[in-house]
């Protein structure tokens, strides 16, 4: 597949690059290159390939939650640099 130079132009906007004519120039020829070999695959006869989302046997790996203690709240604040009614205090952001 073949770009024009007011794609790549486009695509440079895009990506807010500024290039010169020559940068534009082997731009053109490089993604033109690899746009081809992307084509390539349109030719790759997948009729016989079922749609999955995941190739491998892999399973729910996260473990199941459950309740357990925590850690005291006194013991949490005690390195706060600032904390009232139990709670950190930060600087407001806005």
């Amino acid at each position: 597949m073949a770009l024009t130079i007011e794609e790549v132009q486009h695509v440079a906007h895009l990506a807010r690059l500024r290039l010169s004519d020559d940068e534009l120039s082997k731009l053109q020829g490089e993604l033109s290159h690899i746009l081809g070999y992307i084509d390539m695959l349109s030719e790759v006869d997948v009729s016989d390939v079922a749609p999955t989302a995941q190739v491998t046997d892999l399973a729910n790996v996260m473990r199941e939650d459950e309740v357990r203690p925590s850690l005291p709240r006194e013991g949490v604040l005690a390195n706060a640099p600032d904390q009232r009614d139990g709670m950190f205090r930060v600087k407001e952001i806005f």
